[in-house]
Order: structure tokens, then C-alpha cells, then sequence
């Protein structure tokens, strides 16, 4: 779950380093060299209704089953912070499971767990933890949850997935539904859309919310584009409109 920050927590410099680490890597970890490197640069904005905007900028880098991010979130007259993570995909002969860790400015540490179960049609699994210290990320889930789900491909352009992700741990009744359907017309194009139906309460002590949010996407050779909008964005009395550019090197 997504915490509104109540101050600006000073960046310290092992997260300052981090932007200098990820373009170190491809040339030290595991062996690989730079070219065996994949980016991604995903600059958003957002605005939300009866707030200030706020802006996060977030740089991916994928190598084989390995990937690690750096990120900056930024909310005028509220806060910011820096965090940064890693995921390792492992694949076998009945899907894959797919480790991460995350920490962030202001003490934030969690970690997830997400299985996928088949392969032309599968189950999806998911559990994650954390300290419960204020979080910003690209993901507008509940974080300390469980998913479960399914999907699947139904011809080679179509892929389909329905899953929940469910407050498991923090009492708010916190759920949110997605119905997500990818389109593949070339190799190098993608069209996605994701429906999502929400309830549940920021915290113990609010009222219960329902909304839906519907995001579009598309991908077409190193560009994409997503734009969103979101009722009751994180489960508060607010809606939320988000702009996200990107470019993949």
C-alpha cells in the first residue's frame, strides 16, 4: 500500500550511488559485459485531485533472469523519496517463481514472492511483506498481500489475465480486482489495457472506498506511452490522472 509522506527524508548516499551502480553492473556482475544490458527509463507524472502534483522518474535494468531499479519519487510541498530494488526470474519446468527485494529513503524494506503456475494457460500466486514505513512505487497495489489469479494466451496476439491482490496482514480490507488483456499485433508493438475494480480503507480508522481505475498502454519498438485514471487512488477520497513516457536502450 502506498503511504502519503508526512516529511522529506533526507537522501543518503548509498541511494545517490545506486545511479552510479546500475551502468557499473554490465560490466561486473556475474560476468556479463555492458552490451548484455537492457534499460528502461520510465519518467510519470501525476495529478491528483485536491493535491499537488507529483512526478517519479524510475530506470530498470534487466540482464538475463536478473533486474534492478533505482527510482525518485517527488510531491510538491509533501515529500519525496529515493528507492531501489532487485528481482531475479527463475524459470523451470512448470513456470516460474519470480523473487524481490525492495528499501527505500525513510527506512522502507519489503519483499514479494509471485509464482506463475503453467504456461499456455497458468495460475498466478503472489505474497509480499513489508515494515510498513511510507512507500511510493509504480505499483498502486496493496503491498503487505496476497494475489491470486489466472491467465493465459488464447491465440499468439491475445494474452488475458484476472487477478486480486488482498490486504492479507493490516486489517483495511483492501482489495483490488484486474482484468488485463495484452494485444501483440507485430513483434514490436503491444497494446495493453487494465481494468481494476477497488474496495477498502487507507487505514483502520477511515471510511471504505470503491472505485475502478482503467490504465492504456502502448509499446512500439524502444518508445511507450501510459496514461491512467484511477478513482480513490490508494484507497483515499481522491482521483488520480497519470502520465508515464518511456524509452527502452
Amino acid at each position: 500500500m502506498h503511504h502519503h509522506l508526512s516529511h522529506t527524508p533526507k537522501l543518503p548516499s548509498p541511494c545517490i550511488a545506486c545511479l552510479l551502480i546500475i551502468p557499473a553492473l554490465g560490466q561486473s556482475a556475474w560476468g556479463q559485459e555492458a552490451e548484455n544490458w537492457r534499460f528502461k527509463l520510465t519518467p510519470s507524472v501525476y495529478a491528483t485531485a485536491g493535491q499537488p502534483s507529483a512526478t517519479d522518474v524510475n530506470l530498470r535494468a534487466n540482464q538475463d533472469a536478473h533486474a534492478v531499479w533505482v527510482g525518485q519519487y517527488q510531491q510538491n510541498g509533501v515529500g519525496e523519496q529515493t528507492r531501489v530494488g532487485y528481482e531475479y526470474t527463475a524459470s523451470t519446468a512448470w513456470g516460474q517463481i519470480v523473487p524481490s527485494l525492495q528499501a527505500a529513503t525513510g527506512g522502507f524494506a519489503g519483499g514479494s514472492v509471485n509464482l506463475q503456475i503453467g504456461h499456455q494457460n497458468y495460475a498466478i500466486v503472489g505474497w509480499g511483506r513489508t515494515n510498513v514505513r511510507n512507500y511510493y512505487n509504480l505499483n498502486f497495489d496493496p503491498n503487505d498481500a496476497i494475489t491470486l489469479g489466472a491467465g493465459g494466451w488464447w491465440s499468439p496476439q491475445h494474452q488475458w489475465s484476472v487477478f486480486r491482490v488482498q490486504d492479507d496482514r493490516l486489517h483495511t480490507g483492501q482489495k483490488i480486482t484486474h482484468l488485463v488483456w495484452h494485444y501483440h499485433p507485430t513483434h514490436n508493438e503491444r497494446l495493453t489495457l487494465d481494468l481494476a475494480q477497488k474496495q477498502g480503507r487507507a487505514d483502520t480508522d477511515s471510511p471504505t472506498v470503491q472505485g475502478h481505475s482503467l490504465t492504456a498502454g502502448w509499446d512500439w519498438s524502444d518508445y511507450f506511452v501510459r496514461a491512467a485514471i484511477d478513482q480513490k487512488v490508494n484507497f483515499s477520497p481522491y482521483d488520480q490522472k497519470r502520465l508515464s513516457l518511456g524509452l527502452r536502450f
